[in-house]
């Protein structure tokens, strides 16, 4: 056999193993994006999408694109922790992801890494937003239905207008 012969065999066969890889790899990805499995997150964040109840709660969190298991989880509180200790918290993960203040003097050499996340700390303002939220909510009464007064009566503090002349 010659050795250019050989050479082309091999391409060849080489393209031939690699088209039946990529054909299999296109398959299992189209299997994969038909397939959705029940807990895995796409384009829903954090079961913002699953908020679809008409609940003020439901509301808030699509408001925020954050569920209050994931606002405590971010603040590391748990959901029965006084506002005191989301704030105490809070103003320490906002401050550990703050820029450090700009040294005096210059330092000669190898200039440091930012040593600060903005999407860290936006992520903790969000959070903080969340359950603050949450307990506006629970604070405000839910308003109790208006009954209609019964006929020939006013409901209190409103006036009794007189029927219209007849001619």
């Amino acid at each position: 056999m010659s050795s250019p012969k050989v050479l082309v065999q091999i391409l060849v066969t080489g393209t031939q193993i690699l088209g039946k890889a990529f054909l299999e790899a296109g398959r299992q990805a189209v299997k994969n994006a038909k397939h959705s499995p029940q807990g895995a997150l796409g384009h829903d964040v954090a079961g913002v999408g699953t908020a679809t109840s008409g609940s003020a709660s439901d509301q808030i969190t699509r408001l925020h694109r954050m569920t209050l298991d994931e606002a405590n989880l971010i603040l590391n509180v748990k959901r029965e922790d006084s506002l005191e200790q989301v704030l105490k918290n809070y103003e320490h993960l906002f401050k550990a992801n703050s820029p450090a203040p700009a040294p005096e003097k210059p330092v000669r050499g190898k200039a440091q890494p930012p040593s600060h996340s903005h999407y860290l700390q936006s992520k903790v303002v969000r959070a903080r937003e969340r359950i603050e939220a949450e307990l506006k909510l629970a604070e405000t009464p839910a308003p109790a239905p208006a009954e209609a007064p019964a006929p020939g009566t006013t409901a209190p503090g409103a006036t009794q207008t007189p029927p219209p002349p007849q001619s």
